[in-house]
């Protein structure tokens, strides 16, 4: 097998920003307005402060198994080394197939919003995405350095945006600029601050979860980062006050601003022109609001690409190193790049593309089911976390000397991650249970099913053994 490494040309200013951008994307530009819509800004303000301190105990176990075993393809590796081969084999094919179609998502959604602007519609939609598909493969196929330094400013734009906005909104809120002071009124209007009650909650609670997929992006960036024990806890430890700041001060701002009657914060659709960042940019009295928006959104959207591309290709590349995905998947280009695993991933994405053109409504059923498969993917990474932990207290090692990093309030943060994970898996079919829409609630958990066929198949074949606590290899841990 090919003995090479990739290059660590990825600095922790790149690492850093590169757990911005993860976790800032349409989820929060767009979705966050229907969340205030079904649930009051009250219940908004809760769902996404639950997900917020769910996702902070994730990132927290990654970056310990980050720090403790920095390869590429963090997932496939870590499931391997700390539970199982099977395991490893199954999370890694699965998250190799949600961000391949998350990414060809994010390119048709790139696609659509250029749309927006006159000029640009007489081009058939699927020429756009080649276009934009081929840019984010040019940025990936270079030199990780380049992938870096594209995250980092498209990450940048993405922080300025929200920076300005939270300074207007305030200033607006107590009548600095906008004449009359908003307050706090739409808090307390109809039924506000909790709309339709717990129900609401509940129904929101899945958007806000989906919406901050992808911060665990940055576990898969160890493996080329120049120093992992100094970028990765760095990155780990802002992200809960980029939750506090970004999602949370933003929600609060959107709910005091825009009252949660307001019929376009119910728009879910592809108008640009409904985001609470649009509706609230132009009370303020900026020109062209909708015209920029859509600009930082087209933005926001390649750069979650960009980061899908980056991590897809290390997935693949991971898999065929550790045996699980054919040979030449894990050969490095002479720029130490996995070029092979890039095109082979590339080509899927375009197939996928050419897909959804094709039968969009047959494309759409496998993006609901991509909820499900990230579910899985972090409760075997928070497995693999416990596992980790379990074996150093089993073998006595000196937990202090084995890991850089060490997560906070172990193992109480695990266990949070998991309740929440269990109970958004029952919440995203909660309406259907209620109304007795079995089939639907079936169709949900299929992927669930998949996987576990998958993981069975794979430990008959290969004859995988569950690795006991007191066998695991907790040495060198430095690459």
């Amino acid at each position: 097998m090919e003995t090479k490494q990739m290059d660590r040309d990825l600095k922790t200013r790149h690492i850093s920003m590169i757990a911005i951008g993860g976790s800032i994307g349409t989820g929060l530009f767009m979705a966050s307005g229907a969340v205030i819509s079904q649930a009051g800004p009250g219940g908004a303000l809760i769902a996404y402060a639950i997900i917020g301190v769910m996702i902070y105990f994730l990132m927290t176990a990654l970056g310990e198994l980050a720090t403790f075993y920095p390869v590429s393809g963090a997932f496939n590796a870590y499931a391997s080394r700390f539970i199982d081969p099977a395991a490893g084999f199954t999370v890694g094919w699965l998250y190799w197939i949600i961000w391949s179609l998350v990414t060809s998502v994010d390119i048709l959604t790139a696609a659509q919003v250029l749309s927006y602007w006159h000029i640009f519609s007489n081009i058939h939609p699927f020429i756009w995405c080649l276009i934009f598909l081929g840019l984010l493969f040019a940025l990936n196929a270079f030199s990780v350095k380049l992938f870096g330094e594209a995250e980092f400013w498209f990450s940048i734009i993405k922080v300025i945006t929200i920076i300005i906005f939270l300074i207007m909104g305030l200033l607006l809120i107590f009548g600095i600029i906008g004449g009359e002071p908003i307050g706090f009124k739409n808090f307390t209007i109809g039924d506000a601050p909790f709309h339709n009650g717990l129900l609401g909650l509940l129904g929101v609670l899945v958007v806000a979860g989906f919406s901050f997929g992808g911060t665990e992006v940055v576990a898969v960036t160890a493996g080329e980062s120049e120093n992992p024990e100094e970028s990765m806890p760095k990155a780990i430890k802002q992200v809960f006050w980029r939750i506090l700041l970004f999602y949370i001060g933003s929600i609060f701002i959107i709910a005091c601003i825009i009252p949660y009657t307001d019929p376009r914060l119910l728009n879910q659709h592809s108008d640009i022109a409904m985001s609470p960042f649009t509706i609230i940019f132009e009370k303020v009295g900026i020109l062209f609001a909708a015209s920029v928006m859509n600009a930082i959104i087209l933005t926001a959207v390649l750069s979650a690409g960009n980061s899908g591309l980056y991590a897809t290709s290390r997935l693949l590349f991971s898999l065929s190193q550790d045996g699980k995905a054919p040979r030449f998947l894990g050969k490095l280009s002479k720029k130490n790049m996995p070029f092979n695993a890039l095109v082979v991933t590339t080509v899927f994405i375009i197939m996928t593309l050419i897909y959804a053109n094709i039968n969009i409504g047959g494309y759409g059923k496998l993006l609901n089911m991509i909820g499900t498969l990230v579910l899985l993917v972090w409760s075997i990474s928070i497995i693999s976390h416990m596992r980790l932990r379990k074996a150093i207290k089993v073998q006595n090692k000196d937990i202090n000397t084995l890991l850089p990093f060490k997560a906070p309030l172990y193992p109480v943060g695990p266990i949070i991650v998991l309740c929440t994970i269990a109970f958004l898996m029952v919440g995203q079919c909660f309406s259907d249970i209620q109304v007795g829409n079995w089939p639907k609630v079936i169709e949900t958990f299929i992927p669930l099913f998949v996987a576990m066929i998958v993981y069975i198949a794979y430990k008959f074949i290969k004859q995988t053994k569950f690795i006991a606590s007191d066998e695991m290899d907790l040495s060198e841990h430095r690459l």
